[in-house]
C-alpha cells in the first residue's frame, strides 16, 4: 500500500498520522519483517479502531473502508479541487495529475487486505468491508454528511476507470464544494496562530424551517427576499432583527440557512468578544464558492463597550471592501443595538427643530448598516393563542381549543409573559405530561 500511496500527487499531502499514511508505514514495516507480528497487530488494530471512531461519527455503512477513502477526496482542499469547487473540471494541464491520483484513489478502493490477515491471522479488514453500522442515522449529527459520504462512494466503487473516477469527483466539487465548508451548513470559530481562526462545524444545528414559525409571515417574507437575491448573485443587504424576546428572530435565521443551504449558503457564529477576528474569518472565506452568512445572536453592547466601532468598519467603514459573497445577520432585543443613556442626551443641539447629538449619531450609525431592520414584536394575546394551538395540532394533542386557550393563559401567566417561545415551552409541558398518563 505504501508503494501505492507514494503515487499521489495533488492529494500526496495528507499528514503522516492519517488513517491511510499510518496503514501505508504499517504494510512497509510487514513487508520489511521490521517488527514482531504482536506490534503489527497492535498498530493495525489501533488504526482500525480509528477508523471505527470516524465511521460512527459520520454513519458510514457496509464497506467502511471505502468510505473512508471517499470522505478523504471530498475533504481534502488543494489548487485542483478548489478550482473545481468554482468553476468545474475545465479543460487544462492539471487534469493529468488528477487523474493520476485517482488512478491511486481506484487501486486503494479494490485494495486486498487479505495477505495482511493471513500473515498476521486477523479477519478486520474483511468485517470492515461489510459492516453494519448500530442504530438509525437519522439520529446522527452528521447525516448530512453521512448521505453524501455514502452516495459518493457507492459511484466511485463502480467506476469502469479513472476518467469515470475523475467525472463522479469533479461532478461532486462543482455541486457541492470541498472540505468543510462543502459538507457543513454553519461553523463557528476559535483562535488559530497559523491562520488567525480555525473553523469549527456545528453539526446538531438545529433542524427547523421557515413553516414551523408560526406567524411573522411578512417578517419572514422580507428575510426570504433578501437571502434569494444573495445567493442568486444579486445585490442584498445586511439583516438586523430586532424585538421582543422569544418571538422567533434566532429560530428564523437557523431556518433560512437550512431553507438555502442546497443553493450554497453557508453560515458563521460569531460572539462580540470575537469581533477583533472578523477581517481573519472574512480573508479566509471570501475567495470561496459559497454565500456566508456571519451570523450574530442577541446583539447588544453597554455603553462602556467599544466592539460596536470594528463591527461598524468591517461592515461598511474599513479600507477593504466587504466581499460580495458575505452578509451579516444579527438579531437583538434592541432596536438601536447600543443601550443608550441620558449622558448621551449631554451635547443635544437644536437646529430647525431637530435634534443632534455626535454621541447618539455615532451609536445609531451602526443601526444604519444594516440596509434590511426586521421587527419581531411580541405577539398579541389572540395571536399568541393561535400559535399555541397550531403547535398543539402540529403535535397531535387533541384537547378542545377552549381548554388550550384556558391552560396557555395560565401558562405565560406564570412562565415569561406572551410569545412563540412560551407557547412551544407550553406545547412541550403539555406533551410531556401526556407521556406520563
Amino acid at each position: 500500500m505504501n508503494r501505492i500511496v507514494s503515487k499521489l500527487l495533488l492529494y500526496g499531502d495528507m499528514p503522516q498520522d492519517s488513517i491511510l499514511m499510518e496503514l501505508g508505514s504499517i504494510c512497509a514495516d510487514l513487508r520489511g519483517h521490521t517488527q514482531t507480528e504482536e506490534e503489527l497487530t497492535e498498530r493495525i488494530y489501533r488504526q482500525v479502531k480509528r477508523l471505527l471512531v470516524v465511521a460512527t461519527d459520520y454513519g458510514f455503512d457496509r464497506n467502511l473502508w471505502q468510505d473512508y477513502l471517499t470522505f478523504l477526496l471530498i475533504t481534502n482542499e488543494n489548487p485542483f479541487s478548489i478550482t473545481c469547487e468554482k468553476v468545474g473540471a475545465n479543460e487544462g494541464s492539471v487534469n493529468a495529475f488528477a487523474k493520476n491520483d485517482f488512478k491511486v484513489f481506484q487501486q486503494l478502493f479494490g485494495y486486498d487486505f487479505g495477505w495482511i490477515e493471513k500473515e498476521l491471522g486477523i479477519d478486520c479488514f474483511s468485517r470492515l468491508s461489510d459492516y453494519q453500522a448500530i442504530g438509525k442515522t437519522e439520529l446522527m449529527y452528521n447525516k448530512n454528511v453521512s448521505e453524501k459520504v455514502r452516495a459518493l462512494s457507492e459511484k466511485l466503487r463502480t467506476a469502469a476507470d479513472e476518467e469515470q473516477f475523475f467525472a463522479y469527483v469533479t461532478d461532486f466539487y462543482k455541486a457541492y464544494g470541498v472540505g468543510m465548508f462543502g459538507l457543513n451548513k454553519a461553523f463557528r470559530i476559535s483562535p488559530d496562530e497559523g491562520r488567525g481562526v480555525a473553523f469549527h462545524p456545528i453539526n446538531n444545528m438545529e433542524k427547523v424551517m421557515l413553516d414551523d414559525l408560526i406567524g411573522y409571515e411578512i417578517q419572514k417574507k422580507k428575510l426570504v427576499d433578501n437571502t434569494r437575491a444573495f445567493v442568486q448573485g444579486r445585490k442584498a443587504n445586511n439583516v438586523l432583527l430586532f424585538g421582543d424576546s422569544g418571538t422567533g428572530k434566532s429560530t428564523s435565521i437557523k431556518a433560512i440557512v437550512n431553507e438555502f443551504y442546497d443553493q450554497g449558503l453557508r453560515m458563521i457564529e460569531i460572539y462580540k468578544h470575537q469581533f477583533k477576528d472578523l477581517s481573519n474569518v472574512i480573508a479566509q472565506v471570501k475567495n470561496r464558492n459559497y454565500r456566508f452568512i456571519i451570523y450574530m445572536d442577541d446583539l447588544s453592547f453597554e455603553e462602556f463597550e467599544i466592539e460596536y466601532k470594528f463591527l461598524k468598519a468591517v461592515i461598511e467603514g474599513g479600507v477593504e471592501t466587504k466581499p460580495e459573497n458575505i452578509l451579516i445577520y444579527a438579531t437583538s432585543n434592541r432596536r438601536h443595538i447600543i443601550k443608550e443613556t441620558w449622558s448621551d442626551r449631554d451635547d443635544i443641539k437644536i437646529q430647525n427643530g431637530m435634534h443632534q447629538s455626535d454621541t447618539m449619531e455615532e451609536k445609531l450609525s451602526l443601526v444604519n448598516r444594516f440596509g434590511v431592520t426586521i421587527n419581531y414584536s411580541k405577539p398579541s394575546q389572540k395571536e399568541y393563542f393561535q400559535i399555541v394551538i397550531a403547535l398543539a395540532r402540529r403535535a397531535g394533542l387533541t384537547m378542545s381549543d377552549d381548554e388550550l386557550r384556558m391552560e396557555a393563559n395560565r401558562w405565560e401567566l406564570s412562565h415569561g409573559g406572551i410569545s412563540g417561545r412560551t407557547a412551544q415551552q407550553f406545547v412541550n409541558y403539555l406533551l410531556g405530561f401526556a407521556g406520563d398518563q
